[in-house]
């Protein structure tokens, strides 16, 4: 794997995908910086080097050029996180890009335009990447929030810098993490999956049972499983069209001697409210009216046990609806037990949306490995596809 640390970017300049896709509030103030703090490690490299840096990036769904989309709205958060002052210029490619390129000083950085206010960024437009590269040197994939879109920006570009591509530090970091899980795990292997569905975890699912020793299924896709199985789960969510699938997974599971693990008892309510009645129940006898919300204590313990035995574990979705304070005990619970089992040695990895802010709304962030920053991008991954903007870098 080639990296930032394969170049000395001495006097040269690198052309930088990173993933600044950061929310704003009504006054165009960045929201959460995580991705920009991301990138930081990447772009400081660079500057110690002696290289500058051009940064290029998406923001939000624009349709054509939309003032709102404009990344100068976030010039200064960038400037303050990197400790540099960042140059901008209000587009991606031209005359007027090249030239501020050109101008580029060691030691400093240049934040273009937004990315989607060209429809060729999203079209993998030949044309519009060979644009791209002659704003540096060395080009630089460290966004792994779009690496698995084949845009122009993330993977068309690379073809016009042999020899002189690289994954960021950011992007390296997410590749090895989700090695670590598939390819150099320590036995036994742990994956939590949770959320709502399990019709978008199948494919997840069928990939890592190859590479797993314990499945946890908690969450709203726990219910497909009990249904099928002939328990009566109440008013909770199930996709009906999916129980025969349940019942293949669980096969194929016992015939790759994988365990896997459900709730064995629920919190259960009679609303989807915070104000809601709740009462613990076993999860195969949810009375109707009641509809399954959280893990029940039983589980939490079960689940536990499990987790302080791995030595390798996957977190990819919550146990309960979280986001109402009375129903996040499970996913804490869990989390909990991930931390602790992290600081006994284990390596732990946590990716898809609901999960990393779960890790961050409770302040697991810095007791687990790895906290993934893409969701689509880390499910791709664990579907075992090959992502473009990767295979991008690879290529000769």
């Amino acid at each position: 794997m080639t990296t930032i640390n394969d170049f000395n970017f001495k006097n040269k300049k690198a052309l930088i995908r990173v993933d600044f896709n950061v929310p704003l509030d009504e006054n165009f103030k960045v929201t959460d910086t995580t991705r920009i703090e991301a990138a930081k490690p990447t772009i400081i490299k660079i500057l110690e080097d002696g290289g500058s840096c051009v940064l290029m990036s998406h923001l939000g769904r624009p349709k054509g050029v939309s003032p709102e989309f404009s990344l100068s709205h976030i010039v200064d958060t960038v400037s303050e996180i990197i400790g540099v002052q960042v140059k901008f210029v209000d587009d991606c490619v031209g005359e007027e890009a090249e030239k501020a390129a050109a101008e580029l000083e060691p030691g400093e950085v240049l934040l273009l335009e937004n990315l989607r206010f060209h429809d060729e960024e999203k079209n993998g437009d030949v044309d519009f990447a060979k644009k791209l590269s002659k704003l540096g040197d060395i080009y630089v994939n460290d966004a792994f929030g779009t690496a698995h879109r084949a845009h122009a920006s993330t993977t068309v570009v690379a073809q016009f810098f042999k020899g002189k591509k690289c994954f960021g530090a950011l992007l390296a970091k997410e590749i090895v993490s989700i090695n670590k899980v598939f390819k150099d795990s320590k036995k036994p292997v742990t994956a939590i999956l949770g959320g709502a569905k399990v019709s978008s975890k199948i494919t997840v699912i069928e990939n890592i049972l190859d590479k797993v020793d314990h499945l946890i299924i908690g969450g709203g896709m726990s219910f497909t499983f009990i249904k099928a199985q002939g328990g009566s789960i109440g008013d909770s969510i199930c996709e009906d069209d999916k129980q025969e699938l349940a019942l293949d997974i669980l096969k194929q599971a016992k015939e790759k001697g994988v365990k896997v693990h459900l709730p064995v008892d629920v919190i259960a309510a009679d609303a989807f409210s915070n104000d809601a009645n709740t009462q613990v129940v076993d999860i195969f006898h949810i009375p109707d009216g009641w509809q399954g919300v959280d893990a029940g204590p039983k589980t939490n313990v079960a689940f536990s046990m499990i987790i302080a035995q791995s030595k390798t574990i996957l977190w990819n979705g919550p146990v309960g609806v979280f986001e109402m304070p009375k129903f996040a005990k499970g996913t804490i619970e869990l989390g909990n037990a991930i931390a602790d089992a992290t600081a006994d040695g284990a390596f732990s990895l946590v990716g898809g949306g609901d999960s990393v802010a779960a890790v961050k709304q409770f302040g697991f962030e810095h007791k687990v490995s790895y906290v993934s920053t893409g969701g689509g991008a880390m499910l791709e991954m664990l579907e075992g596809k090959t992502l473009p903007g990767i295979a991008a870098i690879y290529e000769d």
